[in-house]
């Protein structure tokens, strides 16, 4: 592979997952129910609108969920895939194994999404505690649905919150036992995704 495709490759993988991650955003902010009128939550909502409207004319919601912000997260993560497998030189895989790796590289970078957005929230806890910046106040409303559960299993520890750190254990578990086999599995190629 000559320098040309390397760089290419860099640049699809680059400005295709900036995109793919607001979409996928998109989907998450809705899911937990984060609030519209944040100014970050529109920036996504404008930048996602030109693909999503005439998708949703094809894919219905589900359960109170835009379904249709999820099928473009694949069909851009598909599309990436099939970018860079051609650039690496490779002849594409079946549709279905595309399908497949696509929705490994979806899921990881869900699982990514929060991962950062704790770390950015536990960073803010200690330098700006209170703020009422949109951006933080959208990383806190990102994390709460994955510490609340942790927060109601451990005992109160006298204001110290360790729920972050059970955390970031539980999801660097599920990345390293579930996301690596499946990709593995799958014959996933490494570099294909930046969440993998």
């Amino acid at each position: 592979m000559n320098n040309v495709n390397m760089a290419a490759i860099y640049l699809v993988q680059t400005l295709g997952s900036l995109y793919l991650l607001v979409v996928l955003l998109r989907f998450i902010l809705q899911l937990i129910r984060a609030d519209f009128y944040n100014p970050l939550s529109q920036f996504i909502v404008r930048a996602t609108q030109p693909l999503l409207k005439p998708l949703r004319k094809v894919v219905p919601g589900f359960g109170g969920l835009d379904m249709a912000s999820l099928v473009l997260a694949i069909l851009i993560q598909l599309v990436l895939i099939a970018i860079i497998v051609m650039l690496m030189g490779y002849a594409l895989p079946n549709i279905g194994q595309l399908f497949v790796w696509s929705l490994i590289g979806v899921t990881a970078l869900f699982l990514k999404i929060f991962f950062f957005a704790l770390i950015i929230s536990v960073i803010l806890s200690w330098v700006a505690p209170h703020s009422n910046n949109p951006a933080a106040m959208l990383v806190q409303q990102l994390c709460e649905p994955v510490l609340a559960p942790i927060r109601g299993i451990l005992p109160s520890m006298g204001g110290l919150d360790l729920s972050p750190i059970f955390a970031f254990i539980a999801l660097r578990l599920v990345d390293m036992l579930v996301i690596a086999n499946l990709a593995a599995a799958t014959g996933m190629p490494r570099g294909l995704t930046l969440a993998l």
